[in-house]
């Protein structure tokens, strides 16, 4: 792995970014990084981001031999430099040199939506895992997996260019032939997948969420970053129950030919003319039973036509698996690694259930948004109508402050019963003023509402109060192991380790 200067160079004007070259390079970089603190001899360094001049400092100390960035500085001056007009998209283009353009070794399926993205990406990689002879990475919210004995936490759901380049290699050198990623809306914006092209590229859905001053300022810029991935995509499949559908719909034909863009829905969805994939579904609170059906040729021989089971339940993922199909298709896995990779697959945090003997069924679930909570808390009612539907929910500090209104907004249309508001990645924020954002856009005359801010309490009194014919819902962290706080990753559970323990204790 290295790149040199003249490369770099040539890389950086063919794609319109350079400014200014300060000095030449002789040899080859053997390192690329944007932390200080990995520098090493023969390293290029990328000053981006919240970035300090002290860091330049400590990189030249360590042994930065020259520096790019969106402008000169003094404490640079003793380096060589690459002035650009975007320092991430820069850092894009040459991580994927630096790392032998592995992009173009793999066959890659990015997933984009307000919702849904995690789940649909691993029913794919469980039904490539198994078409490849576990031969397909994935990079998820929940964990990036390299290869077989190279699994890990994932700290973004779409990582830094260096790092989505690097992991990118390490996959292909693990002989990973596929890789299912997760593209968030804030991957474009940050340019982190800049000039990375997919072999197909999924829409599953659009509703305003990750709005706020450290986001997207807007629906509309929301919207225009998740419109990115048509663009960059080779094969487009398309939700047509999607808000802003034919946006989405209007951008694949601006981009592609009709025989490369794929509409699936429902049955008796919208625009039926337009469907080349059809399904309906019947689920329970244990599994989704799905039947799909090829509209035309095209999808006739991708093999997708059939029954199935689904061992994620919530009748909103017969959606995701729909699509899922139609992407593994166009991987061209055979049909019986889809029935059986739909019926195996395990999502971990996404509708996890644990049966207790007095307190009901108890989920955790990673429901963290307007359409998302609307969506569970629809389908909790018609598989649970004669209990109550308690909820337990927080929402993040410092980040998606249009998720508030959006919470108190499905509590109501939904009729959610009991809701305990509690603390989610609080941050800097206080989360009993949170808590109360989320209750102002609450009505109270239909809902109940409970504040306990401490998380584990809140899950023990929502369980607690709970009786047989209940059902209790823990939403927002999944697995996530860290609470938030200050700045703070602090180690936490998880929302299933709380479950299992109260009920333990409640029922000894």
């Amino acid at each position: 792995m290295a790149i040199s200067w003249q490369k770099s160079i040539a890389l950086l004007k063919e794609h319109g970014l350079l400014m200014k070259i300060n000095g030449d390079v002789k040899n080859d970089f053997e390192a690329v990084t944007y932390d200080s603190r990995k520098v090493a001899t023969d390293t290029l360094f990328f000053a981006k981001g919240n970035f300090k001049v002290a860091f330049l400092t400590d990189a030249i100390m360590n042994g930065a031999r020259a520096y790019v960035a969106e402008r000169e500085y003094i404490e640079g001056n003793t380096i060589p430099s690459l002035i650009v007009t975007d320092v991430q998209k820069a850092m894009a283009l040459l991580a994927a040199e630096f790392y032998d353009n592995p992009q173009d070794k793999l066959f890659i399926i990015g997933f984009t939506g307000t919702k849904g993205k995690t789940t649909a990406a691993y029913f794919t990689h469980e039904i490539l895992q198994i078409a490849t002879a576990n031969h397909t990475a994935l990079f998820s919210t929940i964990d990036r997996i390299l290869g077989p004995k190279e699994q890990f936490k994932s700290d973004l759901s779409t990582p830094e260019s260096l790092d989505l380049f690097h992991d990118m290699h390490v996959a292909v050198k693990n002989k990973m032939t596929h890789l299912v990623m997760e593209v968030s809306s804030q991957a474009y914006k940050k340019n982190r997948v800049y000039n990375l092209k997919y072999d197909v590229g999924i829409f599953l859905n659009i509703s305003p969420d990750h709005i706020g001053p450290l986001e997207h300022p807007t629906f509309a810029d929301y919207l225009a970053h998740k419109l990115m991935l048509i663009d960059n995509s080779k094969k487009i499949i398309i939700n047509n129950e999607s808000e802003c559908f034919a946006d989405i719909y209007e951008r694949a034909k601006r981009t592609h030919e009709s025989k490369d863009i794929y509409i699936y829905g429902r049955d008796n969805s919208q625009n039926q003319q337009l469907l080349d994939l059809s399904f309906s579904g019947q689920a329970d609170l244990n599994m989704s039973k799905l039947i799909v059906t090829a509209k035309n040729n095209k999808v006739k021989e991708l093999a997708v036509s059939g029954q199935y089971r689904l061992n994620v339940p919530g009748d909103y993922n017969e959606s995701n698996a729909a699509s899922v199909l139609l992407a593994t298709g166009l991987a061209k896995a055979p049909h019986q690694a889809m029935v059986n990779g739909l019926e195996q697959v395990r999502v971990p945090g996404r509708m996890e259930s644990f049966s207790s003997k007095k307190h009901g069924m108890i989920y955790v679930d990673y429901a963290h948004n307007y359409v998302s909570v609307k969506a569970l808390l629809h389908f909790l009612h018609t598989q649970h109508p004669q209990g109550r539907v308690i909820i337990v929910l927080g929402a993040p500090g410092n980040k998606g402050e249009s998720r508030r209104s959006g919470f108190g907004q499905a509590f109501t249309e939904e009729k959610a019963d009991v809701i305990w508001l509690t603390a989610d990645d609080p941050q800097y924020e206080d989360p009993q003023i949170i808590a109360n954002e989320i209750a102002e856009a609450t009505d109270l005359n239909v809902v109940t509402i409970n504040y306990e801010m401490d998380r584990p309490q809140a899950i023990f009194k929502a369980i607690s109060m709970s009786t047989a014919t209940d059902v209790v819902a823990v939403l927002g962290k999944g697995l996530d192991p860290y609470q938030k706080i200050n700045g703070v990753d602090t180690p936490y559970i998880g929302d299933m380790a709380v479950v299992k323990q109260v009920v333990k204790n409640l029922e000894k």
